[in-house]
């Protein structure tokens, strides 16, 4: 079991830059492929982004490829997404994800993956 906690969202003017933050507890961080999913009103879950095991690979939707950057610290057991030049599209619920593979589908991470509660992130324009 991975208990995840998200913190940093709020609301924002269009261009700003906020942080997210996950801490994870529970079993091995370093285990799992972390990444980040955001679902705005009337819309499903996309995947935003990604990163491998050691941090050493990163994966990004098309959409906030050169905006946002994830990365973790496997010592505090966190993982962060710094999202720069937010635009009024990015408004949604942010989720943390853990998944044991690399595979970071909605489908694989019903499969055994695990989320946190999610964390509102405003954008005005």
């Amino acid at each position: 079991q991975v208990q995840l906690v998200e913190s940093g969202g709020g609301s924002v003017q269009a261009g700003d830059s906020l942080r997210l933050s996950c801490a994870a507890s529970g079993r091995t961080f370093s285990s799992y492929v972390m990444g980040w999913f955001r679902q705005a009103p009337g819309k499903e879950r996309e995947f935003v982004a990604r990163i491998t095991w050691s941090g050493s690979r990163t994966y990004y939707a098309d959409s906030v490829k050169g905006r946002f950057t994830i990365s973790r610290d496997n010592a505090k057991n966190t993982v962060y997404l710094q999202m720069n030049s937010l635009k009024a599209e990015d408004t949604a619920v942010y989720y943390c994800a853990a998944s044991p593979s690399m595979t970071m589908t909605i489908a694989a991470m019903a499969a055994g993956g695990y989320w946190g509660q999610g964390i509102q992130v405003t954008v005005s324009s």
